[in-house]
């Protein structure tokens, strides 16, 4: 344990692959729990920039990230997201290309509810999930 984590003197104990030092009982319960609240929310979509993408398509000129790929079994399909969405809001924040998609998705967690605002055509629609 000295090698893994440099202490000496108090209990380590080591859960896949991840050192607890002490007596942290959160982090303990966590890793003992298979919750991980730092695993990253994971969407299954893949995406671009929708004002790149348009005029190789025809489309209308429109910022937000356009959905290439949706991942069965992820939350992106349980969210009823398709292949051609465009997405314009996450939870209120304006999304007018892919890395701003991806820096919401970033912050969030394990409970937290998603509101996304799309376009399916010339329609906007609406969809709300729950991560879990």
């Amino acid at each position: 344990m000295i090698g893994l984590t440099g202490q000496m003197g108090v209990p380590v104990i080591v859960i896949d692959g991840q050192a607890v030092i002490g007596f942290d009982r959160v982090r303990l319960q966590e890793l003992l729990a298979g919750g991980n609240g730092n695993k990253p929310v994971r969407f299954g979509l893949k995406i671009a920039d929708a004002d790149k993408v348009a005029p190789k398509t025809g489309s209308a000129l429109v910022s937000g990230a356009i959905i290439g790929e949706v991942s069965r079994g992820f939350l992106g399909e349980k969210a009823g997201l398709k292949e051609g969405d465009i997405i314009t809001e996450i939870n209120g924040g304006h999304i007018s290309k892919a890395a701003d998609m991806e820096q919401v998705l970033a912050g969030l967690r394990q409970g937290n509810i998603v509101t996304i605002l799309f376009l399916r055509g010339n329609e906007t629609r609406k969809s709300e999930i729950v991560i879990s």
